[in-house]
């Protein structure tokens, strides 16, 4: 299995995002990600805070990933964020 399916899957179990975007921007090498991560988990939480919850949930891939770039939004953060850039 891929470095990127592993952190889709941990991210879809742990967050039940309400959308997940994982791209990986090392041409298929499995060491850069640009991720957007949409959850209810994320509701209160500072952005530090939901950075540590992803961080958390892929600490196992971290050691061989040099980047990971993410945006964590709640489902209505979201929502105003799609309605704005349209």
């Amino acid at each position: 299995m891929t470095v990127q399916k592993v952190i889709e899957e941990k991210l879809s179990s742990a967050l039940k995002p309400t959308f997940l975007e994982l791209v990986d921007k090392s041409c298929g090498c499995g060491t850069a990600f640009d991720a957007v991560i949409v959850s209810s988990n994320f509701d209160s939480k500072r952005l530090l805070d939901r950075h540590r919850i992803v961080n958390d949930v892929i600490k196992d891939e971290l050691p061989n990933i040099h980047a990971f770039s993410m945006k964590c939004h709640t489902p209505s953060e979201f929502d105003k964020l799609k309605s704005s850039q349209t």
